[in-house]
């Protein structure tokens, strides 16, 4: 059993993150000042044996630091989210993703704790290949367009973590995160598949950006999580970058149609430009599938539940909140 901390936990991933090292036994506290995070995913386990939960900031020095004291593994996740709260506030974003990440893996060398950073396929930027693998180049747009602020934070966070453990031996693994998705996941910040799935259950029409022809590989969060804890328990993925995720390619027309033939399949779909829905100086990756032969190699596994099965456990859910009145 170990004394875990999960920065951002009452967050998507970090919600399920919790549940799962709960349910092996673990003790954990979660840090989450509830900007983008939900109280409602935290009553799922308040009551349990060794779950804490501390209010707050990771950018309250004092706060992470007292939080930190006594903690033996500690998962990174807390950051500024989404691609519309991205494009929306990018100073929030730069100060929430670096800042932060830094004081935390100055006091992991103190308390030498093992750390799991969350980062981005974000970080590939435009790259144009078919695949991208984690030594990969990274391409980045323009500091015009706000939306490659994220990408470049999170990067940012990706050399820090390295740094320290060339320099200081900080057991560290990095996870880049290709759309994640599952239960407990809202539209708000411009997560594509809840937000076609509420668009279908209130009668459409499903909104899609541009043409549509965009690629995504969406991998279930529950697959994604325990790839992470497996990671931390790998002593050769120390110091290394690994994609997560799925590596099946769809295009997000196809991933519309797929949410519409499953609820109502004469729910139209709604082509609007990029302009509309973030603003004149939004610029979008076009293709993002990666490459996860390191994730298979190192802990012999990567997400493998099929886009119709993650689509159905999401329909489930909403149907099952709504029926809830949630």
């Amino acid at each position: 059993m170990s004394r875990c901390l999960v920065t951002g936990g009452a967050g998507f991933i970090g919600s399920h993150l919790t549940q799962q090292l709960l349910d092996a036994g673990h003790e954990v506290t979660v840090l989450d000042n509830l900007s983008t995070g939900n109280a409602r995913n935290l009553k799922l386990f308040e009551e349990r044996p060794g779950f804490r939960f501390q209010a707050g900031s990771i950018t309250d020095q004092v706060l992470l630091s007292d939080v930190m004291t006594g903690q033996e593994v500690v998962f990174h996740l807390a950051a500024a989210v989404g691609v519309k709260l991205v494009a929306d506030d990018p100073v929030r974003t730069i100060q929430t993703n670096i800042y932060p990440t830094e004081s935390l893996l100055r006091l992991a060398i103190q308390g030498q704790q093992r750390v799991f950073v969350a980062s981005t396929s974000e970080v590939f930027g435009k790259n144009p290949k078919e695949t991208w693998s984690e030594e990969d180049d990274l391409q980045l747009g323009p500091t015009s367009r706000p939306r490659w602020a994220y990408g470049c934070s999170k990067a940012i966070d990706e050399f820090l973590s390295l740094a320290y453990h060339r320099k200081y031996g900080l057991n560290v693994v990095i996870g880049r995160f290709f759309n994640v998705v599952g239960p407990r996941q809202v539209g708000h910040y411009g997560m594509v598949v809840p937000r076609f799935v509420d668009q279908a259950l209130n009668g459409g029409p499903v909104v899609v950006y541009d043409d549509g022809s965009q690629v995504r590989c969406f991998g279930h969060v529950e697959e994604v999580v325990g790839c992470v804890r497996q990671l931390m328990e790998t002593p050769a993925a120390f110091g290394q970058v690994f994609n997560i995720g799925s590596d099946q390619p769809v295009s997000v027309t196809q991933l519309a149609q797929e949410v519409i033939r499953r609820v109502d399949p004469s729910i139209a779909i709604k082509y609007i430009p990029y302009t509309e829905a973030y603003g004149s100086d939004f610029e979008d990756v076009q293709r993002r599938v990666p490459d996860l032969t390191r994730l298979q190699t190192t802990i012999g596994r990567k997400p493998g539940k099929s886009l119709g099965q993650i689509l159905d456990d999401v329909i489930a859910w909403k149907r099952q909140e709504r029926n809830s009145g949630s």
